[in-house]
């Protein structure tokens, strides 16, 4: 347990964890057994965690802890709030990575342009983001590539130090649905591998290439001791889904609040982006008072960096502090409070992935 500002952050900064030079050929089940005993928070230390606007501990009787006894949220928050910034530069294909040049380049040929796009989230948008961050005490996730934090290893231990998560995001920036099973396992254990030898910290949250994982990917995060993952944007709120007897937690994403997907560069309007924040708040907030809501924002370390976008955020965040109740939480956080408060928590019970077509048991 490390604490920053006088807040708890669960493993942030530590470098206790035994090293796991040999994790692939040890990532069954007593691999995952060692590292799921670590990840449970109890109550108490869960409610010290996190960013909570002023006004979250009163009696107000709007607020979720006075509604119906239930304790949505620690401290009875009326929202949840969580950012995930993604850690991406670094970890592309050097000739043929998708940017704003609408016209591909030759195949082989570097991509002069594109890779310097890229390369300003690691110059000017992450280092912008931290600033804001803290400005607001604010504790994000962020989904790091493996080959990109090697090639930036002090911005990474920099997050790090600064009290947010390192979440694991692949070991290049590209798909793994289509790997085989063994692969795509191996490919995400590389990853976390990569993570934690670099930031000292062990990843438990997964977010894949757009979202795309194979139909067995609950199991095999599971089996490499992750808790949860990101990659279903069905929900207002965090859902378990049981997968071989053992809880498994999603943590919703985004499309339409995501500056990758819905806010690129072609046709951004920052006005209407920040409108859309508020809108967004402002609705989930309300339901908040009888439910557990959770907003959720995607930034990418080489769109919202830039300084006019921070400065949109830097609004918002001013705005949804000023309403009590509303908790900053990073993504482990949300996940762990979401297996201790089960009773409180959607348990949907999926069928086969290959079925469903959602993610479930494989």
């Amino acid at each position: 347990m490390h604490t920053q500002n006088g807040l708890i952050i669960p493993g942030a900064g530590t470098k206790s964890m035994p090293a796991r030079r040999n994790f692939l050929a040890q990532a069954g089940g007593a691999v995952a057994g060692a590292i799921a005993a670590g990840t449970m928070l109890s109550s108490a230390s869960a409610q010290a965690s996190g960013s909570m606007s002023s006004g979250a501990a009163s009696d107000n009787g709007s607020l979720a802890s006075s509604s119906g006894g239930k304790g949505f949220w620690p401290n009875g928050a009326r929202l949840a709030i969580s950012i995930s910034l993604m850690f991406e530069g670094g970890g592309q294909p050097i000739s043929g990575a998708a940017g704003i040049i609408p016209i591909p380049i030759d195949k082989g040929v570097p991509d002069l342009p594109t890779n310097a796009f890229f390369a300003y989230g690691q110059y000017e948008g992450i280092p912008r983001a931290l600033d804001l961050f803290d400005k607001h005490n604010i504790k994000v996730s962020s989904f790091m590539i493996g080959e990109a934090i090697k090639k930036w290893p002090d911005l990474a231990k920099e997050i790090v130090r600064r009290g947010h998560e390192a979440a694991a995001h692949g070991v290049t920036w590209s798909n793994s649905y289509n790997l085989s099973r063994s692969d795509e396992k191996r490919f995400i254990a590389e990853s976390a591998d990569i993570i934690h030898r670099i930031t000292g910290q062990q990843p438990v949250g997964w977010n894949a290439f757009f979202l795309r994982n194979s139909v067995h990917i609950l199991e095999t995060l599971q089996e490499l001791g992750f808790i949860y993952h990101i990659d279903e944007p069905s929900h207002d709120e965090p859902f378990i889904i049981p997968v071989k007897g053992k809880d498994f937690v999603t943590v919703p994403y985004t499309f339409h609040l995501n500056d990758i997907s819905a806010y690129p560069f072609e046709g951004y309007n920052p006005i209407a982006y920040e409108q859309a924040l508020k809108d967004e708040f402002d609705q989930l907030y309300e339901e908040g008072a009888t439910r557990r809501r959770l907003m959720v924002i995607g930034m990418h370390d080489r769109i919202s960096g830039h300084a006019n976008r921070i400065r949109a955020l830097d609004r918002f965040f001013t705005y949804a502090k000023s309403k009590p109740g509303v908790w900053f939480a990073r993504k482990d956080e949300i996940a762990r409070w979401t297996l201790a408060h089960r009773a409180d928590t959607p348990i949907l019970q999926r069928g086969p992935a290959a079925v469903s077509g959602l993610p479930g048991p494989g």
